[in-house]
């Protein structure tokens, strides 16, 4: 298996380490979820036109899933890879395996006009087991870097959590420490929503890398209490999804609405919080998505963190929010007003995305 980037590398200024591991993580990475037709369809040229303009402008990590669009992303994905694989970092998950459907709907699970197949929970070793094969065969690769079970926690399972927690660490996971130890993947652990099933994990076994979605943001950092301590004091790093909380936070709440946070209606005390955000984003004349972006990545667990981009648009949109100069006043002021965790670190001045970049594709 060839690692993506060099851990000796001369130019590794603004990357980091995915714990243990020699994977070096940009502070930028692709969320893979849109060019699988989330909530609308793209033409197989418009996704390429995307990743294109993102491996172009300096982005190597792409965060995939068979969910995203029933292995549409997957498969888009291994097209434009193909060719420059061994310089790319890809993460891809488990827990769900793709069943043919009858369905006719043109939208279903959240993507639209996608291959006729159902997504079904199944974290058993077996199901993880055909799960990555059939994810290496969309991928066209024999490897992947990141492997992620997708949607453990209560807030997806309900009351069925614990049943499908234990068979995970029954079969799952032991199906990806195998995976890992054979060297077919780097790095193992979990691709949720919530924080605190990464940390019961981590009482049951032994994790790489989380990909916490919409968990700790420029609203919600209560990870510092007690999930980030513990990532450190364990050696796993985390990858932030989601930094825009469902797009309330790259929105803001200044125009019409619907305002959306958490895939639903944003109640009336986010909508205040981003309220206050703004206000203090329009004293310093910056953008609210840009601060988003940039919040999470201070943190030194915090690896990368991804960003669901559908067009070359807004790949060139969120380098130029990532790159963005940031004065250190903006952060304090935002702590003045209660609206950081008081653990929370805060973003030094970025170092622009095109430099990061080590090697040539």
């Amino acid at each position: 298996m060839r690692v993506p980037l060099s851990l000796d590398s001369a130019t590794l200024t603004g990357f980091k380490p995915l714990g243990s591991k020699p994977l070096l993580m940009p502070k930028l990475g692709f969320g893979a979820a849109p060019i699988g037709n989330l909530y609308t369809a793209m033409s197989d040229t418009d996704a390429a036109a995307t990743l294109d303009s993102a491996i172009a402008q300096g982005i190597h990590y792409f965060d995939t899933a068979p969910h995203y669009g029933f292995g549409l992303s997957e498969s888009r994905l291994a097209t434009t890879i193909a060719s420059r694989r061994e310089n790319l970092i890809i993460s891809s998950k488990v827990g769900r395996l793709l069943v043919p459907s009858t369905s006719s709907d043109y939208v279903r699970h959240g993507f639209a006009n996608a291959p006729a197949l159902e997504p079904v929970f199944d974290y058993s070793y077996d199901a993880v087991m055909r799960s990555f094969e059939s994810s290496l065969r969309r991928l066209q690769t024999d490897y992947i870097d990141i492997l992620l079970a997708h949607d453990l926690g209560p807030l997806t399972h309900g009351d069925k959590h614990e049943q499908h927690f234990q068979v995970f660490m029954d079969g799952g996971y032991r199906a990806m420490h195998e995976l890992r130890a054979a060297g077919l993947v780097s790095a193992i652990g979990l691709g949720t929503n919530e924080w605190q099933v990464c940390e019961q994990a981590l009482s049951y076994g032994d994790f790489d890398a989380f990909l916490l979605a919409g968990r700790y943001t420029l609203l919600e950092q209560s990870a510092c209490d007690s999930f980030l301590p513990l990532c450190e004091a364990r050696g796993a790093s985390v990858i932030v999804g989601g930094p825009f909380n469902s797009g309330i936070l790259a929105s803001g709440v200044s125009g019409a609405g619907p305002f959306y946070y958490n895939y639903e209606a944003a109640p009336k005390h986010i909508i205040e919080r981003v309220a206050q955000l703004e206000t203090i984003c329009a004293e310093f004349e910056i953008p609210l998505a840009a601060a988003a972006l940039q919040f999470p990545g201070a943190h030194p667990q915090i690896c990368s963190v991804i960003a669901g981009l559908a067009s070359p648009a807004q790949v060139k949109q969120a380098i130029s929010w990532i790159n963005l100069s940031i004065p250190e006043e903006f952060w304090l002021q935002l702590r003045a007003q209660h609206l950081l965790h008081p653990n929370a670190p805060i973003p030094t001045s970025p170092v622009p995305l095109t430099s990061l970049f080590s090697t040539e594709l």
